[in-house]
């Protein structure tokens, strides 16, 4: 019996993950229950288990009196001396007390307070498990679908992979092997709830770091990514050291390390790039293999202009413009792709708009265009102090140019407006209708 106990707290402990000493907690304060439900809340008693003996011992306490009026509670001093012959009145004797005479109910109840203790100690064993372990890439098995949501198994605890979490058009059956990132771990009273992800950028990065045994070591750093998950990702890699080359360490021998990834995300393809600390450089990488003709960089709206080639247009913003809006993400910075044609006709535009300001001539005009005022728009938002540091225009000068360029914008603005309501006013339903 001894034996029998021990080796049943030793088991649970080792299958259910859980702590003997939570075992044995639950073991008496079930018997403290049953005793309780037993002979009434007000029986005071003492319940331990004793590891020496492998065995829970019960001490009933009972006042030492006189006269008896209640027997569950108290006991007479010529009994109590029997126990321990120093017994005075008023004392409070332990004795021991069989706990098979216990009965059914309570044995029933004492059964109940350990599962339901048992269970609460599993949930806080899965909890304290995962609750450190977001981030990590983990394998598991399809067991069910619910409400979209794929149920899966990982062993001691299941885990869920929501419908939003999972990559479009990716379909799994009952027993498939899963596998995906820890993306949250959260503890509700029902139990702890193991959130997956297969559509978190960091699922990528996950991923490259176990093909990668540099990325592994930090000799590469994947400094940024962006996913359209199932369709196109790209993924920036820095290098610490000058002699291992981020973009071919994670390409891998004939590709082998990227088409592991690639395989594990069912064909998403990856464009693995260099970054760059100068944004402009970093930027031409992101938008490869288009070439970049000139980059115009407008930092205080954190924007760049890119001109490529007429030809490379198409190739550098993509099938519905989902090369250009990857690069943008993966380089935190807005992008306005245009072609060399394009760009030309543009600049011509503006340097003709600034000859539309009273007091631009071709020279100032040049010179402005030079400086960087590019356009009519531009010197209508100049800060004077600025435009008077340019040779030739003073502070007046300045004023002037910029009331100038107000006042031919807002001219325009006031005329479109005015054809707009003409148009709205001929339409049929019209004031003219």
């Amino acid at each position: 019996m001894i034996t029998d106990l021990l080796r049943t707290i030793d088991q649970v402990s080792r299958d259910k993950g859980i702590d003997s000493k939570t075992l044995i907690e639950a073991l008496e304060e079930a018997v403290t229950s049953a005793v309780k439900k037993k002979f009434g809340s007000e029986y005071e008693l003492e319940v331990s288990f004793n590891t020496e003996i492998g065995e829970i011992e019960v001490f009933e306490f009972k006042e030492v009196v006189k006269d008896v009026t209640d027997e569950r509670l108290q006991v007479s001093l010529k009994e109590a001396r029997k126990l321990d012959p120093e017994s005075e009145i008023g004392d409070s004797l332990g004795m021991k007390t069989d706990i098979d005479a216990l009965g059914r109910i309570a044995a029933q109840s004492a059964k109940q307070v350990i599962m339901q203790r048992l269970r609460e100690a599993e949930r806080d064993a899965v909890y304290d498990d995962f609750k450190d372990r977001k981030g990590e890439i983990i394998n598991g098995i399809v067991q069910r679908y619910d409400k979209g949501s794929i149920i899966a198994n990982l062993g001691k605890s299941e885990a869920e992979l929501p419908a939003k979490e999972q990559i479009p058009k990716e379909t799994y059956i009952q027993g498939d092997r899963i596998r995906a990132y820890i993306y949250d771990v959260k503890q509700f009273s029902r139990g702890p709830q193991i959130i997956l992800s297969r559509t978190h950028p960091n699922f990528l990065s996950a991923l490259f770091e176990n093909e990668v045994p540099e990325i592994s070591d930090g000799i590469v750093t994947i400094m940024q990514v962006a996913r359209e998950p199932g369709s196109r990702a790209k993924i920036a890699v820095a290098s610490k050291d000058r002699d291992v080359d981020p973009v071919g360490a994670c390409v891998g021998m004939k590709g082998s390390r990227v088409q592991a990834v690639v395989q594990e995300l069912r064909g998403e393809r990856i464009d693995i790039i260099k970054w760059d600390p100068d944004p402009a450089k970093f930027v031409c990488n992101a938008l490869a293999p288009a070439e970049i003709l000139r980059v115009i960089v407008d930092e205080e709206n954190r924007s760049m202009e890119v001109v490529v080639l007429d030809d490379q247009l198409s190739l550098a913003i993509g099938k519905r413009g989902q090369n250009v809006r990857l690069a943008s993400r993966v380089t935190n910075w807005k992008l306005d792709v245009s072609s060399d044609s394009e760009y030309n006709k543009k600049l011509k535009e503006d340097y003709q708009s600034l000859l539309k300001i009273p007091g631009v001539g071709k020279k100032l005009a040049t010179s402005l265009d030079e400086i960087g005022f590019r356009s009519i728009e531009d010197i209508a938002k100049a800060d004077e102090v600025d435009l008077a540091s340019i040779k030739g225009i003073s502070e007046k000068k300045a004023k002037e140019l910029i009331q100038g360029a107000l006042n031919y914008t807002q001219t325009v603005v006031s005329d479109n407006e005015k054809a707009s309501d003409e148009e709205t006013e001929g339409l049929p339903g019209g004031v003219n209708g």
